[in-house]
């Protein structure tokens, strides 16, 4: 197993998880964008470096990869725009979405051992 293939698994049960909350605006993997999976790669690098980062500081790394690439708070996620409703402290966040950052350390971290 490579980390491309745990950003994919995360990708998809992230997909998964926003579709069972109402949220349809996330591609399968190989429709994703390419900004998408390189920030999903890095996500999937971040909990290899530090397993026992917790889920806020999955969050908060995903923050400041989305602020260094003009990414910016806005209503709705927009990717033209680069707005996305989630760009807000942690603490902020509603547990639905708090509850993304804990399923994505658990799948990186359960699948960590795989990597060949």
């Amino acid at each position: 197993m490579k980390i491309e293939d745990i950003a994919k698994i995360a990708h998809q049960a992230n997909k998964a998880y926003c579709e069972s909350i109402g949220d349809s605006s996330q591609s399968d993997w190989e429709n994703a964008p390419n900004w998408q999976k390189e920030s999903v790669v890095k996500g999937v690098k971040f909990h290899l470096i530090n397993p026992q980062a917790k889920p806020s500081a999955s969050h908060e790394e995903w923050l400041k990869e989305k602020e260094s690439t003009g990414w910016k708070y806005g209503p709705t996620k927009d990717a033209d725009r680069k707005e996305h409703p989630c760009f807000v402290p942690y603490d902020e966040l509603p547990k639905k979405q708090q509850a993304k950052d804990h399923l994505f350390k658990a799948i990186v971290n359960g699948l960590s051992s795989f990597i060949a």
